[in-house]
């Protein structure tokens, strides 16, 4: 038999004179296919197509094959195969319930590659009428959800998880990820979260394994618009805090009567998009292109960008962008727009949430915000584009506001690689001096200390065989003696705690060992510095004579090898992070039911298997 007779659904001929033999369920697509009712002259007609097997490759290609007129000829027999498969889900005949999920699947799967071909074509109408999706999709999620909480066995749950995959699917086509793309996004991070650790999730492989370009640009696209969308309004929120003179005046009486007022805003993070985000960095290594992916964006202070109404019942940053944003992502360029990519507008995202952590939801968010880059570091195409020099962009970070000033947008930012808005070690240093006692009583603040001191000791040690240009390892040196006050107060913190008996002796001892590089070179080029101002009678050097005393004096400067900079822990969800993100999901399902609008309450059902994740 040949391969279109298979296609076709045809069996062997009986003689040379006779036409082939069609398969009697390919008669019954042709019924369903004409303009009559199928059930006309057989009630029993449903009853007796999910009895057959499903010949996946006809019901497709039929649906595709059709024009912009046979489909309207033929919808209402469309839309009742859909509504008889969602009611053959519920019978107690294990048969009957396979082959309407895989009906279902050949329908969503024909519809969705006929939408891709036709202009105008609508999928909703196509599959369940405008005037009964509401219900129809109601139906099938509650049929869904009672199959995936059910006993049945776990090949029927994972053809339910298929069936659910071929919803997504939306994420390719432009028109209608504009108008769904937010909520498939959304479904998929919890599709992919379902019993994670309990069983094997095709979500999971599937993911995994995505390689359709149109598919994860697609979903980038949507976390992008989403996280972008939160930025402007945070934008526009932290303007407004910062008005006129009632404004001020207003925030002057309310700090009176308030103790703590420290000018933070009421911001709600956007936990689903973050998650989503994190699943597909840490994947599908595919993915990781699409976080590099430029084009133009906005400048959000002088930008035209229309913003999208938000009622006062709706927390910030978790409704979905404008479909504006969503259908038109090549915005024209004019001197206001720079260069972006959804890294940058990721790490905007991250600024913010992390000013605030004393909230659960802001903290949980941080957290998810340094897994996302600590994935991010971890991929050999994500660090060369970040360390790359020829890719330079500014990245404009939000930063608390101070109490005695307003905070000032900083236009003066240098382009540079993207690596430079991500590692502020020293000043990380500085924090975790700053609050030594408070941290202390939780955490082991010595081990992040060893990874940052390490650091530096990689670059000391290597920077030669990495570093693009020799200048750089002497800009490397500028900085540690030009900060030498930071490294000088760890190490006075660090020995403290060494040569005390107590919990933390031993974390403490191996940051000492770790800084003697560090020192090396603060006391080795200081008094060189010192030496060098007071004989050219120099009351302050400039950069780029300190940088000509480090050039000079290299040779007498006697460094320790260190053994095992380039081995570190590499990342892994499990075991460490199973509880944080079980709690996660379960709060984001929850968050997700509590916004969800009376006009989308099907996705309550399906939320609820996720609400309950043990």
């Amino acid at each position: 038999m040949s391969q279109m007779e298979k296609k076709a659904g045809l069996l062997r001929r009986t003689s040379s004179s006779k036409k082939p033999l069609k398969e009697k369920v390919v008669l019954m697509y042709d019924d369903i296919f004409s303009k009559e009712d199928p059930a006309k002259n057989n009630p029993r007609f449903w009853d007796e197509l999910f009895l057959m097997k499903v010949n996946l490759e006809y019901l497709e290609s039929k649906l595709e094959c059709l024009d912009g007129d046979e489909v309207q000829q033929i919808q209402d027999n469309i839309n009742s195969l859909f509504h008889h498969c969602v009611q053959a889900m519920e019978e107690e005949h294990q048969i009957k319930v396979v082959n309407a999920l895989q009906t279902l699947c050949a329908l969503f799967r024909g519809v969705h590659q006929k939408n891709k071909s036709a202009s105008g074509f609508d999928i909703i109408n196509m599959l369940m009428g405008f005037d009964k999706a509401e219900q129809r999709m109601k139906e099938l999620i509650e049929r869904l959800d009672s199959l995936l909480c059910g006993d049945g066995s776990e090949s029927l749950k994972s053809l339910c998880l298929k069936l659910l995959l071929c919803l997504v699917t939306i994420l390719s086509d432009v028109s209608s990820r504009g108008q769904h793309g937010y909520d498939a996004v959304v479904l998929l991070a919890l599709l992919v979260n379902y019993r994670k650790y309990e069983s094997v999730n095709p979500y999971i492989v599937k993911l995994s394994i995505v390689d359709d370009e149109p598919t994860l640009d697609g979903m980038g696209m949507v976390v992008h618009q989403a996280l972008t969308e939160y930025n402007r309004q945070y934008k526009e929120k932290e303007e407004e805090n910062q008005g006129g003179f009632f404004s001020t005046l207003s925030s002057m009486v309310g700090s009176m009567f308030i103790a703590d007022a420290d000018e933070k805003l009421s911001v709600q993070t956007n936990e689903a998009i973050l998650l989503a985000l994190y699943e597909a960095v840490h994947l599908n290594r595919n993915f990781i292109t699409v976080l590099a992916q430029s084009h133009p964006e906005i400048d959000i202070a002088t930008g035209s960008v229309t913003p999208t109404p938000t009622t006062p019942t709706t927390p910030l940053g978790t409704t979905p962008p404008s479909l504006d944003m969503m259908n038109n992502p090549e915005l024209p360029l004019d001197p206001n727009m720079q260069t972006c990519n959804l890294l940058i507008t990721f790490l905007k995202y991250a600024s913010i949430v992390m000013q605030d952590t004393k909230d659960e939801h802001r903290l949980n968010s941080a957290r998810l915000c340094l897994i996302i880059l600590t994935c991010i570091a971890e991929d050999q195409y994500a660090d060369a584009f970040l360390h790359d020099d020829n890719m330079n962009f500014r990245v404009n970070l939000h930063r608390m506001p101070m109490r005695h000033r307003k905070k000032v947008v900083d236009k003066s930012i240098p382009s540079r690689p993207l690596v430079c808005a991500i590692l502020a070690l020293i000043n990380l240093l500085k924090f975790l001096l700053s609050n030594e006692t408070s941290l202390l009583a939780k955490h082991n603040i010595f081990h992040l200390a060893l990874l940052v001191v390490n650091l530096f000791n990689m670059f000391i040690t290597y920077g030669d065989t990495f570093l693009p240009t020799s200048n750089s390892y002497d800009e490397l040196y500028y900085e540690i003696v030009r900060m030498h006050q930071v490294f000088d107060n760890l190490y006075c913190m660090v020995l403290r705690v060494s040569t005390n008996t107590g919990h933390w002796k031993e974390a403490a001892s191996k940051v000492t060992h770790a800084l003697v590089n560090v020192r090396a070179i603060i006391n080795h080029f200081n008094p060189k510095i010192e030496s060098y101002a007071a004989v050219n009678h120099i009351s302050q050097l400039s950069e780029e004579q300190v940088l000509e005393v480090v050039r000079s004096n290299y040779d007498t400067l006697t460094l320790k090898l260190q053994d095992g900079l380039d081995q570190f822990e590499r990342y892994s969800e499990q075991p460490k992070e199973v509880a944080f993100f079980k709690e996660l999901v379960r709060s984001i399902s929850l968050n997700v039911r509590k916004n969800v609008s009376l006009n989308t309450l099907s996705q309550d059902v399906l939320l609820k298997e996720f609400s309950s994740i043990s």
